[in-house]
């Protein structure tokens, strides 16, 4: 390995966000679910959790992903709750996107991103499921303005992911690291290993 690659790969684990996540629900379309993997690493996130019980992981190709797979942690659960609960159990505030006819929705803007926060996405036809909805700490949406309803939901994650990047920013979260300094030399070991 040469000593300018060994650098940005020290780099770009000092920089990963131990507390912000993204949950992913279903998602079936195998681009999408790689547009998210990639806009997830290129913000720094390096955890994801993946719930899967109506629909079969999608197989993601190594280049459609921009080779993001292979630095990001993929946490599989067949049942939602067990997914919510490892999170919650985590510290994790968990922020599902749903848009709610009944009620006022808050925005993706109003939202505290800074802390310990798991984004959920829901399926493209059918979004987050009721249950993930009623287990999550809160449900949000992006504003719009036009005809349409809903982004694509790899638009939407990169959108929130950048709005969190952007007040984490503002924080200096990604000049400290949430990590360790052993899980650190951990995360640095596998990652010249790849």
């Amino acid at each position: 390995m040469t000593p300018k690659r060994f650098a940005r790969i020290k780099t770009v684990v000092s920089r990963r966000q131990k507390y912000l996540t993204l949950v992913l629900e279903n998602i079936h379309d195998p681009h999408n679910v790689s547009a998210i993997l990639r806009s997830a690493d290129a913000a720094g996130i390096d955890r994801i959790f993946l719930i899967y019980n109506s629909n079969k992981f999608p197989k993601i190709g190594r280049i459609s992903s921009g080779s993001a797979k292979k630095w990001i942690e993929l946490e599989r659960f067949s049942r939602a709750e067990d997914c919510i609960r490892k999170l919650k159990s985590e510290k994790f505030r968990i922020y599902s996107t749903f848009i709610s006819e009944k009620e006022k929705n808050t925005s993706l803007y109003e939202l505290d991103l800074s802390g310990r926060v798991a984004l959920v996405f829901g399926n493209e036809h059918t979004g987050v499921s009721t249950e993930v909805k009623n287990l999550s700490d809160r449900s949000f949406m992006i504003p719009m303005y036009g005809m349409v309803q809903s982004l694509n939901v790899s638009v939407a994650a990169a959108v929130c992911i950048y709005e969190a990047l952007r007040q984490r920013e503002i924080k200096g979260l990604y000049r400290k690291s949430g990590y360790t300094k052993k899980e650190l030399a951990h995360k640095l070991k596998s990652y010249t290993e790849k």
